[in-house]
């Protein structure tokens, strides 16, 4: 029998997505879940970008520029001007979701067998591109104790090799909603340099940033231009999770003439979300602050619930609508799935993402979850209770 290749035998399963069996069957069965694994937003879709899709006379839906049309990319550069960004339209790369950027920029600095450091927990699927594209993933761990802030430099600088090309961050973060601060960005920048590496950071949560803290890039950073390197998308920000419009953003010429190649192999991005992508570009500031101000009501709602829960440990997300919460067991994959298997309160049952799939390193946060907030109070309020009353009977 043919076999399949080591690459995909190494491929992790999404702890994101893994558990949909179980919660389709749990469904089936007549309950009810409260959904706190992924972060689809409840959040309306701005309309003026739904309408430009409904209101379009398009007749053909054809092809757009590999890298992307370039009126949208033009407002794109106008968009991160307004956010202390400085960079010119053709610095800029339209892709297929933010996944596509980030598939595109380590098909564009690393070859296979050199490595990457990345501060753990870190999103789950940053495993699965590297994998797939030969690259070594080297953690530096962040620690719950710690609020998951940047690991000392010393921690960095020991995992260094001459195969090391980058180091990637998610700011503000997914899965802890941890917000690196100005200081933290600058750290970063001096060791790229010193040790002429990449830094790319995934930034498609910047808008959302709470408590008065603001968002600093780093692309806003002087000094790194060569270096540094943004993947972004419209998913998070404008609700618009199925549109899979996404960017890459850098000043470095040459990343930018290698990543349009990959660009230019898949055609390009779907013409029909960059139309949307572009009018959501004119949503109103308005319509952040009423979302700021909800994910801000639901976090205060969610931390103030997990808090009173015994042996559960939390951290106070600083930005995006992620937290991730130690609980008093020993495996949190069990855990997940005997929620949707075997337990509910009044025939409902709640469904996380265990946070040991946010790790690289063997062993680690196997008494974690991901909770999203994508849910209104009322719920996460229901989802807590149900979390709490688990806990009281799960046996392990």
């Amino acid at each position: 029998m043919p076999k399949i290749s080591k690459k995909g035998s190494e491929m992790p399963a999404s702890p994101i997505r893994k558990l949909v069996p179980y919660a389709e069957q749990a469904t089936k069965n007549g309950k009810s879940i409260y959904y706190l694994n992924i972060g689809q937003p409840d959040i309306k879709t701005p309309e003026i970008a739904l309408q430009a899709i409904k209101q379009n006379d398009i007749e053909i839906l054809s092809y757009s520029k590999s890298e992307g049309s370039e009126e949208y990319r033009k407002k794109i550069a106008k968009y991160y001007l307004k956010n202390n960004i400085s960079v010119h339209h053709d610095d800029i790369i339209v892709t297929t979701g933010g996944s596509e950027a980030l598939l595109f920029t380590f098909g564009t600095v690393m070859d296979v067998d050199d490595e990457i450091i990345i501060p753990e927990p870190f999103y789950a699927n940053y495993n699965g591109f590297l994998i797939s594209s030969g690259v070594k993933v080297v953690p530096v761990n962040s620690r719950i104790e710690d609020n998951f802030a940047l690991p000392p430099i010393e921690e960095f600088e020991k995992l260094i090799t001459p195969k090391t090309k980058a180091i990637l961050i998610c700011n503000p973060g997914n899965p802890t909603g941890y917000l690196y601060s100005k200081e933290e960005i600058q750290k970063l920048a001096v060791i790229v340099k010193k040790h002429d590496l990449f830094l790319i950071a995934d930034e498609v949560y910047r808008e959302f940033v709470y408590d008065g803290n603001t968002h600093y890039s780093i692309m806003e950073e002087k000094g790194i231009e060569e270096h540094a390197i943004i993947v972004d998308s419209v998913s998070k920000r404008y609700s618009m999770c199925g549109a899979r419009v996404g960017c890459l953003v850098s000043k470095n010429k040459n990343i930018i003439q290698t990543a349009l190649k990959f660009a230019q192999a898949r055609l390009s991005p779907p013409t029909l979300a960059q139309i949307a992508s572009e009018a959501a570009l004119d949503t109103p500031q308005s319509y952040f602050d009423d979302v700021i101000e909800e994910y801000v009501n639901r976090r205060n709602t969610l931390i103030s619930e997990l808090q009173k829960i015994d042996g559960v440990k939390v951290v106070k997300p600083k930005g995006a609508f992620y937290c991730i919460a130690e609980l008093p067991l020993k495996n949190s994959d069990h855990f997940a799935q005997w929620l949707l298997e075997d337990f509910h309160v009044d025939n409902e049952t709640i469904m996380v993402a265990p946070a040991g799939g946010f790790y690289s390193t063997p062993n680690i946060g196997l008494n974690q979850i991901r909770i999203a907030y994508v849910l209104n109070e009322e719920s996460l309020v229901k989802a807590v209770h149900i979390l709490k009353e688990a806990l009281k009977v799960y046996k392990g």
